[in-house]
């Protein structure tokens, strides 16, 4: 489980750094963000929340613009940031467009054919990427939190009600929360799960809980009701009407005048940390 290290900084009482290796999952050398917070050690290793970021964004979006480690040093809260996609597939197409190819992985393992052989972002978040981690720093795997923005927030979503044993928390900003029913989702699922819809249920978060794929613990969602994207992308009240159907508890607020954008993020990212370090801690 060899790291290459690109670059370390000291940011806000902790150790910032950002780091290559070669993936198993993804059969390329993928790219990744650890924040350890002071004081961390084997004896005493530290929560940590993963963070998933939206279309476009690479492992340095959410650490760079959400303002989310200031307050995981101040709660003594590790932080994991993966890349979107994998890099360097030559997969024909792969940079065409941004809602599809690279940094577009949708955090999922593709089955159709040329995805296929690289784009294996579920397994890489769920398996390789903790266990890479947690095995070069001192984290608690055993209080393992997922966050993310849009196309992130479907990822954290999915991956939480998937296996909430391994996630023990999970919060969201303006996530795409069915995306079998909207353009980012229908296009992604068809090109890297193919045609057949019954195969997408279990990579939307909506589909989870009509399944009764629940999270033992409640679902924090922050969702911007200015949001370029709400009505034909993001659509939360489906979140909202299968979390209420499945007994999921969810706290899900809409917030007047807030974009989609990171200004957004930063506004409320302490709640999303308090959220976490509450679950976590215990």
């Amino acid at each position: 489980m060899a790291i290459t290290t690109r670059s370390t900084h000291a940011c806000c009482g902790g150790t910032l750094g950002f780091y290559n290796h070669p993936s198993d999952s993804l059969g390329l050398e993928a790219r990744f963000a650890v924040f350890m917070p002071d004081g961390a050690s084997a004896a005493a290793p530290a929560p940590v929340i993963h963070l998933l970021a939206g279309l476009t964004c690479t492992e340095e979006t959410f650490l760079i613009k959400a303002n989310a480690v200031r307050f995981a040093a101040e709660y003594g809260i590790a932080l994991v940031a993966t890349d979107t996609s994998p890099r360097g597939a030559d997969a024909p197409g792969e940079d065409d467009s941004y809602d599809f190819g690279s940094g577009a992985g949708f955090y999922l393992d593709a089955t159709q054919a040329p995805w296929a052989a690289h784009y294996r972002m579920g397994t890489y978040v769920a398996e390789e990427l903790p266990a890479l981690t947690e095995a070069n720093f001192p984290l608690d795997g055993a209080r393992r939190g997922i966050m993310g923005h849009s196309m992130g927030g479907h990822g954290a979503l999915v991956h939480a009600l998937r296996a909430p044993d391994r996630w023990k928390s999970v919060s969201a900003f303006a996530p795409i929360v069915h995306p079998s029913a909207v353009p980012w989702g229908e296009k992604a699922f068809t090109g890297y799960l193919g045609p057949d819809r019954a195969a997408w249920a279990a990579h939307d978060a909506t589909l989870l809980l009509r399944a009764d794929h629940t999270h033992p613990t409640t679902i924090l969602v922050d969702q911007g009701d200015a949001d370029q994207f709400l009505d034909a992308q993001l659509q939360p009240w489906h979140l909202e009407d299968a979390a209420r159907a499945a007994g999921q508890e969810l706290i899900l607020r809409r917030h007047p005048g807030y974009d989609h954008s990171y200004w957004f993020i930063q506004s409320f990212i302490q709640d999303h940390l308090t959220h976490h370090a509450a679950i976590l801690r215990r």
